[in-house]
């Protein structure tokens, strides 16, 4: 007969006693071979500059990422990448913070492609209206940072990116200034780690960094 059984059910349906497959997750192992091929790729384009700024430093530039726009779709789709394996698709942040200047490079566009929005953490003096300031020492003095009130609603999860951590000094500042408005801190997120430094030990949230670190032999080699 052309009727099916409950064994043999019609081509066009699907067998109710089989399994449904499961889709792959943002942590599978496919998302995370992308993400490596990704670093990879973007590790091999940085400029290394010894000596700069001074005896003993060997300085990584970013600029040659920004430069190529193959290289940058690149780096911001790393970046979402990393972000959505380190917090979960549920955890995605509702603001990212950038810090002036260079995390304005990609963070505007990192949010973007999160869902999120965008706020500038600026210089003293930098930004009009009420603003809330923060103070944090750098090699030759204290500096401070300002970021306008009413850019974080109290609860919005907030995370906090920039170039590179170093000393940990204006990042721990930009998320004091996140919290002063009443954000929910969830973490930071680098490009390269200056690992010597020990900068993450400042920080009161997860740190994550895109890119492998510089070791301390590495610096005084």
């Amino acid at each position: 007969m052309a009727d099916s059984t409950s064994s043999h059910p019609p081509r066009n349906r699907p067998d109710a006693t089989e399994a449904p497959q499961k889709r792959l997750s943002p942590s599978s192992s496919e998302t995370s071979a992308e993400l490596t091929q990704l670093k990879m790729r973007l590790h091999r384009s940085l400029r290394q500059y010894p000596d700069f700024p001074s005896p003993g430093i060997l300085f990584e530039d970013i600029m040659p990422l920004f430069a190529d726009p193959l290289l940058h779709k690149s780096l911001i789709r790393a970046l979402e990448l990393q972000v959505t394996s380190c917090f979960g698709q549920a955890q995605t942040p509702d603001i990212v913070v950038g810090l002036d200047a260079r995390g304005f490079l990609f963070g505007p566009s990192l949010a973007l492609k999160l869902g999120a929005g965008f706020v500038p953490v600026r210089k003293k003096g930098k930004l009009p209206g009420p603003t809330e300031t923060a103070a944090f020492e750098k090699e030759y003095g204290q500096d401070f940072f300002q970021i306008q009130r009413g850019g974080i609603k109290p609860g919005q999860r907030v995370l906090v990116v920039d170039d590179i951590i170093a000393t940990g000094g204006s990042a721990a500042a930009a998320g004091s200034l996140v919290q002063k408005l009443g954000g929910s801190l969830i973490g930071y997120v680098f490009i390269l780690e200056l690992d010597f430094l020990k900068g993450r030990k400042k920080l009161n949230a997860p740190v994550h960094t895109l890119l492998s670190s510089q070791e301390e032999n590495t610096s005084e080699a």
